[in-house]
């Protein structure tokens, strides 16, 4: 008998008495409160989706130690160009599901998992402690769980480092240490999906001084119902949208962000990979294709997402009978090519893709090219949409309940007019198309889109890093080799004059 996990079962195993707090108050049911409920749905869906018996196959593979078992295709470690296009075809339905609205759905932290264990080889006798590094993915994997992770310090004195803020336990650090584990105490941030996450990856992405900030240099996995684990939440978009008529988006696709404090939270050896050792740390992401996995995975989801932009974008022009103009044209042909352009690289990342050992990786550099690129670019396509869409996203019923009243949806028809489609039809479209480009929950998506990969200056390191040179230099210095002050001369790969 096949077995596969479906939303009911995700869903049931979030009533786990984790502590979440929300408008001074601690939350019951995160599945059932107002500010969370429709999220959760739709992490639900995403398990349901995929055990739909016509996408089981695109979307999950036999587990290697649980026959019978069904897991998820972002628990695979491809060890093949085409087992990796065979991933990311599953990877991209899956954000299909959600227009790539959620950002930390449970394959982003599942990759960067899997990438940690294909290369486990290179952290062998690192301080990374490789046996519950394996262990650990294989249990995540057998029971296709729903992770977040928390890799970022309290903004506080950024001055500073973790070890030298006034509290020094304001970022989460070891207080003691026993024969049962570690004991933590401190904040992490920025913890997306923690509410809708089974468990939480707490380490470091930030560089750490070696010695200074030793106790902060920890990787763990822990349950979101650990005793002592406090999650914070935001304000959540979703309460504040509750009709799905007005609020497409943010009523069910507010995936949600929390400060998660450690309130001297006991963590047991075998949820450890590293103890404070800072280079070990840096390793786990650096020295793997950790980092890479799960920011490819990102370009997966951000595809995705800039198709659903620019299609909005173009619904835009043909909403308005605009269409036709050139300067629309002119317009919606940059968009396609900025879209394409995204799409071109995630299929570079993967051609030119390499072995690591057994398993196939993306190009690294191409990846990081796609990050710098969109972090300029997501914020030019939210522009594009509102000059397209001038007042039609702003001047709009004030909700659904207008449509109720007959005097009022009277004055709807008369006044919400296109050649496209019925009034009703303008509204309901030009509120999907707010909620992308201009509401509060789009905003924080801006923001999102801008930082999740770090800052501009961190992604264009990385591609400083990663790039080829020598190929450049090579051909620079045989110019350069090729002539002297007596003129010309042989050199190889250019003909002498």
């Amino acid at each position: 008998m096949t077995t596969v996990k479906t939303g009911p079962q995700h869903i049931a195993s979030l009533r786990d008495n984790r502590e979440v707090f929300y408008r001074g108050k601690r939350v019951a049911d995160v599945t059932t409160h107002a500010a969370f409920r429709n999220s959760v749905a739709s992490s639900g869906h995403l398990y349901d989706f995929q055990a739909r018996p016509e996408k089981l196959e695109l979307m999950t593979f036999e587990s290697p130690d649980k026959p019978g078992t069904r897991v998820n295709r972002c628990w695979q470690l491809p060890t093949s160009y085409a087992e990796l296009v065979e991933r990311r075809r599953a990877l991209e339905a899956w954000s299909e599901t959600h227009c790539g609205m959620i950002g930390r759905s449970p394959d982003h932290v599942a990759s960067c998992i899997s990438g940690m264990v294909m290369g486990i080889d290179a952290l062998e006798g690192s301080g990374v402690h490789t046996g519950v590094l394996r262990d650990y993915y294989r249990y995540a994997r057998d029971n296709d769980l729903f992770l977040t992770y928390v890799i970022i310090n309290p903004q506080a004195d950024r001055s500073k480092g973790a070890a030298g803020q006034a509290d020094p336990f304001l970022t989460a650090g070891v207080v003691d240490e026993d024969a049962g584990g570690l004991t933590i105490r401190g904040a992490k941030m920025l913890g997306t999906s923690a509410i809708m996450a089974n468990e939480v990856l707490v380490t470091s992405l930030q560089p750490l001084k070696k010695g200074e900030d030793d106790k902060y240099a920890v990787s763990f996995m822990l349950p979101m119902n650990a005793p002592g684990l406090k999650i914070m939440s935001r304000k959540s978009y979703e309460e504040a949208a509750p009709d799905v008529f007005d609020n497409p988006l943010a009523s069910r696709f507010d995936e949600n962000d929390a400060v998660l404090y450690f309130d001297d939270v006991k963590v047991p050896w075998d949820r450890i990979f590293v103890n404070q050792d800072t280079e070990a740390c840096a390793r786990q992401f650096h020295g793997t294709p950790a980092h890479i996995y799960q920011n490819y995975q990102a370009q997966i989801r951000l595809a995705v997402k800039l198709r659903f932009m620019t299609a909005v974008a173009r619904r835009i022009a043909e909403t308005n009978g605009i269409l036709a103009f050139p300067p629309v044209r002119d317009t919606l042909g940059q968009l396609a090519a900025e879209a394409a352009m995204v799409d071109g690289l995630l299929h570079g990342m993967e051609a030119k893709g390499t072995q690591r050992g057994p398993y196939f990786v993306p190009d690294a550099h191409i990846l990081y090219s796609a990050q710098v690129l969109t972090q300029q670019l997501y914020a030019k396509v939210l522009n594009t949409l509102r000059e397209l869409a001038g007042g039609g996203m702003i001047m709009l019923p004030s909700g659904v309940e207008d449509f109720s009243d007959p005097a009022l949806r009277a004055l709807i028809d008369k006044t919400q007019r296109s050649p496209a489609t019925d009034p009703e039809g303008r509204v309901k479209f030009f509120k999907l198309a707010w909620d992308a480009v201009g509401s509060e929950f789009a905003s924080r998506h801006a923001q999102y889109e801008m930082f999740y990969a770090g800052a501009s200056f961190v992604t264009r390191g990385h591609s400083f890093r990663t790039y080829d040179w020598d190929r450049g230099a090579r051909m620079l210095d045989g110019v350069l080799d090729s002539y002297d002050l007596e003129g010309a001369r042989p050199a190889p790969g250019l003909a002498a004059e």
